[in-house]
């Protein structure tokens, strides 16, 4: 079960266990909401206090998978590697509370909403852990990277768009981006960025239309676009300006950091802090034998763990959450956007809809994560205040309903038969993606199928078995044509726009489904008179109703997460405000004096 932060700069790929519950349920149904009631009594921080200068910690990261190990912001989009990478990697801007863009960070911003510019200058001082200062060019070249078609990025999409001159450079039609200009030349601080149209979301962190993060070009630049994904300065000696710096990397294993001496907030805390892969089997005996410092609770094994002594725990409910796509498209390379086909075998809304309703969600997360876990209703979770729309309901079970939308639908079963038919009278078999991960993910995939069994859908597991998290996104992200449905889950970033999810030109848009009221809807929620607060509410309360009318996604559940922490440990916070791209100021964090 692996816990994720979130990444405030952009959504990243989730495991499948990051929601799921795993692991045996040893909770009787008197209890089982007994873990919901213990965390909220965590706070979602440990105790601040002056801190001593010294001392090593370890951490662990839960993953039944190797790490990725793609250690630039710009390519990689796995949480994996944002794990393994956050104790040197942080991003330009510091945050409030509610994820808004303060001065405090490594950069300052200034918006001006008639002149559409967006004005950023780094820190003097804030330099990369080989001693050079972050620069504009630096700034710019993250754009280079995500928009230039030789590095692949996955990071390009309309929102950032929207900057002038990115599509050019990405279409090829111009060598440099028009829009982003640096009024102090490439080894100044300053650049300003020009925008076709002013967001409303502009003054959040991760709103998607501007990268948070900078790249060392003077690092990178001798590395062709179409190698950076594979070099080493990627791959094994990897550059940031954060508080610590890579000393040691065990490919795909484990990572140790060491004090980055040029970082611009003073010197770190901790000596050393060493990240190493565990299965998410061993984790509750990994707690109680305190082989960690650092450690995520599996949510299936807090009875097991609750009474560890030498922790304290910290909680929180993360933006996250777990879902199930439709595959009703392509990805199309030559325009990049998505290409829906209307005659794909997952194009009957009933047919997806009866799906959701199908599933006993509530039954699930009650059965095995002792209410740790619970079902979300919409995509626009609870945490964004009134852009979540109360009044959708998701999908609750509901078998007699889902039977009747495949009568409606003309998914009709011969005589003697135990599935339905296709509309068309052709025998009809969807095929499941799913990810490895967790003790009980099969388990709980497995009675799902079954689930759909009773209202005479014949569901089989692509390949035959759970996928592991890498070939999973790979099968996904390719469209294989094995895939009809999958379950995946998202870390969200910290501003409610749905664009880089689900709009046509977005590659995350794994569904491939692209209508015209979608678009609109998208178009609205980001439009000049959304400034007005209550009409861009408005719009994405619609928004959430015609998504959970077209069913192309189901929202499935979400979880608290809890962080077992050495009870020696001081300064180690969940806020927003004392986090930096969804993760602790690990500059603070070390041991009691």
């Amino acid at each position: 079960m692996k816990r994720r932060m979130l990444g405030t700069f952009g959504v990243l790929l989730a495991g499948a266990a990051l929601l799921a519950g795993c692991g045996k349920s040893s909770s009787s149904s008197s209890d089982s909401n007994s873990g919901a009631k213990d965390a909220k009594k965590f706070p979602e921080a440990t105790a601040t206090a002056t801190a001593k200068k010294g001392g090593s910690i370890t951490i662990a990261e839960e993953s039944d998978t190797p790490v990725k190990g793609v250690f630039l912001n710009e390519l990689s989009d796995s949480q994996y590697d944002s794990d393994f990478m956050s104790f040197g990697n942080e991003t330009l801007f510091a945050t409030d509370d509610q994820y808004k863009i303060t001065n405090k960070g490594a950069a300052t911003f200034k918006m001006d909403r008639k002149a559409k510019t967006v004005t950023i200058e780094v820190k003097k001082g804030v330099k990369w852990s080989d001693g050079k200062q972050v620069t504009a060019k630096d700034v710019e070249y993250s754009y280079e990277i995500i928009a230039n078609k030789a590095s692949q990025s996955s990071r390009y999409t309309s929102s950032l768009a929207d900057i002038v001159g990115l599509a050019e450079y990405h279409d090829g039609k111009s060598k440099k981006i028009s829009g982003i200009e640096m009024p102090d030349g490439e080894n100044g601080r300053k650049v300003v960025l020009h925008f076709k149209e002013m967001k409303p979301g502009m003054t959040q962190s991760g709103n998607g239309f501007f990268w948070e993060c900078a790249a060392p070009y003077h690092y990178l630049k001798d590395v062709p676009f179409s190698k950076l994904q594979s070099s080493d300065k990627v791959r094994k000696n990897p550059l940031f300006f954060g508080p610590y710096k890579l000393s040691k990397l065990v490919r795909g294993q484990s990572a140790t950091w060491v004090r980055n001496p040029y970082y611009y907030r003073g010197k770190a805390k901790l000596d050393k802090i060493t990240i190493s892969v565990i299965s998410s089997n061993s984790a509750s005996q990994s707690i109680k034998s305190k082989k960690f410092d650092i450690i995520d609770v599996v949510n299936s094994q807090w009875k097991e763990v609750k009474g560890t002594k030498g922790y304290n725990f910290v909680a929180q409910i993360p933006l996250s959450y777990s879902y199930m796509g439709f595959k009703v498209g392509k990805w199309d390379k030559k325009t990049g956007s998505v290409k829906m086909n209307k005659n794909s075998k997952m194009s009957n809304r009933y047919l997806r809809q009866a799906m959701g309703y199908a599933m006993n969600v509530d039954e699930v997360t009650k059965h095995y994560t002792q209410g740790l876990s619970f079902r979300v209703k919409t995509l626009v979770p609870e945490a964004f205040g009134d852009f979540h729309d109360k009044s959708v309901k998701g999908f609750p079970l509901n078998i007699k309903k889902a039977n009747a939308l495949l009568d409606k639908a003309g998914y009709k079963k011969k005589k003697g038969e135990t599935y339905r038919r296709d509309p068309n009278g052709k025998k009809l078999t969807i095929h499941l993606a799913a990810m490895s991960g967790s003790p009980n993910q099969e388990a709980i995939v497995q009675n799902y199928i079954q689930q759909w069994k009773k209202i005479g859908l014949h569901v089989t597991l692509t390949t035959g078995r759970l996928i592991e998290f890498n070939s999973f996104y790979d099968k996904v992200e390719n469209d294989d044509p094995s895939v009809d449905v999958f379950m995946a889950a998202w870390s969200l970033s910290s501003e409610p726009t749905q664009d880089d999810l689900y709009g046509p030109k977005a590659p995350y848009n794994f569904e491939r489904f692209a209508t015209s009221e979608n678009t609109k809807l998208l178009k609205e929620m980001g439009s000049d008179k959304a400034f007005n607060h209550s009409y861009r509410v408005q719009k994405f309360h619609e928004w959430q109703q015609y998504m959970q009318k077209e069913a192309f996604v189901i929202p499935l559940n979400n979880s608290y997460s809890i962080k077992a922490v050495d009870s020696k440990l001081i300064n180690l916070s969940l806020k927003p405000s004392q986090m930096n791209n969804g993760f602790p100021l690990w500059y603070k964090v070390g041991f009691k004096k």
